[in-house]
């Protein structure tokens, strides 16, 4: 009997992740079962076993989780049944902490000969530090991205590897040589989430237009991360009325990262991204305000933007809820725009940062440890 794994992965980048991962660990071992949920690219290398569920799964905050209870428990349901049917050697949860850590709960009761190997580790070292313990009753193994996490989870008991971070994989292979950026081309980056779009991208536009008061030659190019989000952007972008001086494009954010000569980024990996292509940036990030507020009192970090957390201080500056507004973002941008020895600065700030991230060779890494919980072929 061939070897199985169900994976859940509940977001566009942890869809590019696992793509990565079951791309190699298919490498490994070719006869390979794979089923679960995951993206459009998971999809793709698992051969039809894994459904795209993404765009619908992909909800942040405490209150829009809650307003799609139903739906979400009727697909927790669903694939729980599934696994129960196939019982796969492992479970492979990929990021998405608030479902894949109840998911991984209830498979340890009902499934508890299934091996439970978590990738790309939650970010409790921020929010609640006192669910480490819990994470090593229930997982096997955690696959973590940075250094620091791996001390964190293996005195709570948990056989932790740290295999680097897959974006470095991920984005040597979309360098454009010989690129030089466009002096008067700003990249708006509102995030992978409808919900993300719909708070953050009217306030990139009035950031746009506050620009273009100043300097009406100014360019904008905004990448949506889906077909469906394009659409969506489309729409508020025709509210906005800022004509040809704004170009929305289907994906291609790894090139504006690369041709724009600084830009605004939500919240996320996509800070990350930005980083490891030297693109001079702000961050800025809304949610529904009892989401903040509950952030608030939970979280225990000063920055919530992946690359200060990295760096373990400020090198990008934050626009975090009441003060993501256009004023205050489009002064920064405007200071990136037009001086070039801060702009300079910043971009060998980031190249430090992202130094931080490890070698190449994440998914290699990652697919052995999953590959090492799966009876020999």
């Amino acid at each position: 009997m061939a070897a199985r794994i169900y994976v859940i992965a509940g977001e566009l980048s942890g869809d590019a992740h696992g793509a990565g991962l079951l791309a190699a660990l298919k490498a490994l071992r070719p006869e390979l079962e794979i089923a679960g949920v995951g993206g459009p690219e998971m999809a793709a290398v698992a051969g039809g076993g894994v459904r795209d569920w993404v765009e619908d799964a992909a909800v942040v905050g405490l209150w829009e989780v809650a307003k799609h209870y139903q739906w979400f428990r009727q697909r927790f349901d669903q694939m729980l049944a599934e696994v129960k049917a196939r019982r796969p050697d492992v479970l492979l949860l990929i990021d998405y902490p608030g479902f894949n850590l109840r998911f991984a709960r209830a498979l340890r009761r009902e499934c508890p000969q299934t091996r439970q190997v978590y990738y790309i580790s939650p970010q409790v070292w921020a929010w609640n530090r006192r669910r480490i313990p819990q994470m090593a009753r229930l997982l096997d193994q955690m696959l973590c991205l940075f250094p620091f996490e791996q001390a964190l989870f293996e005195t709570a008991g948990l056989r932790t590897t740290c295999v680097g971070h897959p974006l470095v994989d991920e984005l040597q292979v979309q360098r454009i040589n010989g690129v030089v950026r466009d002096a008067r081309l700003v990249g708006l980056f509102p995030g992978s989430r409808e919900r993300e779009v719909a708070r953050l991208f009217p306030v990139m536009l009035e950031t746009a237009k506050y620009l273009l008061a100043g300097d009406a030659d100014l360019r904008f190019e905004a990448p949506a991360a889906s077909p469906k989000l394009a659409v969506q952007m489309h729409a508020l972008a025709g509210q906005a009325q800022l004509g040809g001086q704004l170009n929305i494009t289907t994906g291609a954010s790894h090139s504006l990262m690369q041709r724009a000569c600084c830009g605004v980024i939500a919240s996320g990996t996509a800070t990350l991204e930005a980083a490891y292509f030297g693109l001079p940036y702000c961050l800025t990030y809304k949610v529904a305000w009892p989401t903040y507020l509950v952030g608030r009192m939970l979280v225990r970090l000063k920055h919530i933007g992946l690359v200060n957390i990295l760096a373990g201080e400020e090198v990008v500056e934050e626009f975090i809820q009441a003060d993501a507004e256009a004023q205050p973002i489009g002064t920064a941008l405007r200071r990136l725009l037009q001086d070039a020895d801060y702009r300079g600065a910043l971009q060998a700030r980031l190249a430090q940062t992202a130094a931080k991230l490890g070698p190449a060779g994440t998914h290699q890494r990652a697919a052995r440890a999953v590959a090492a919980w799966l009876p020999p072929a």
